[in-house]
């Protein structure tokens, strides 16, 4: 059977405009960078757990093209996968490291980058279809990992759930009817590892959590 195919949004896509404008100008500045709405990094035949970030860093998957490649979040969480054997190879920084996730994939809830990092609630919503086709189309999908508020909250949505219903908490473990279990966790940004609101044990923690149920 051929690979599954998940839509991407289009390289110029012009749904929100403050992102798109905040794109022009990065192309202009740093014309060697990626500047476009990131794609999710992994298979999606064989994902087991996806896991939603917030969206791309100006100079981490804005710059590099893959979720998480090339900032300080991504030094946490790609050792954390291997470790726990959601990836394989070793991870460089750089899409062209050869690092293959394993049952694993990764997304963001806002695919552009934002300024300052911090979207809007109208430009999550305008990228929720993106996120709930893609887990709509992950047919082993057991659980899906939110990494802060944000993230959760879209996935929810994207799953048809209001967010009151299911509130973000660290460690948090969530299961909504008829779909997979959604898990949370604090972002893995350098802002929540420098204060010591997230330490490499908790977030540790969260995935050894799920790797049983994805055996």
């Amino acid at each position: 059977m051929p690979p599954i195919e998940v839509e991407e949004p289009d390289r110029d896509c012009a749904t929100c405009s403050r992102l798109a404008t905040f794109r022009t100008d990065n192309r202009q500045r740093f014309p060697d960078w990626h500047n476009a709405p990131v794609p999710s990094f992994g298979s999606a035949d064989d994902c087991l757990l996806l896991i939603v970030g917030l969206a791309p860093g100006l100079r981490g998957a804005n710059r590099t093209g893959r979720p998480f490649t090339g900032d300080w979040a991504g030094d946490l969480l790609y050792p954390t996968l291997l470790r726990f054997g959601l990836a394989n190879g070793a991870y460089g920084a750089d899409p062209a490291d050869g690092l293959r996730l394993t049952g694993c994939r990764i997304t963001n809830a806002v695919r552009c980058v934002p300024p300052e990092n911090k979207p809007t609630t109208a430009e999550t919503a305008a990228c929720r279809a993106f996120l709930a086709r893609e887990i709509a189309a992950l047919p082993r999908l057991r659980a899906i990992l939110c990494l802060g508020a944000v993230a959760h909250g879209a996935t929810v949505a994207a799953l048809g759930e209001k967010k009151s219903h299911w509130p973000f908490a660290h460690g948090a473990r969530h299961a909504l009817p008829g779909g997979p279990l959604v898990a949370d966790s604090y972002h893995c940004s350098r802002y929540n590892t420098n204060t010591g609101r997230l330490t490499e044990t908790m977030f540790h923690e969260v995935f050894a959590a799920l790797r049983p149920m994805l055996d």
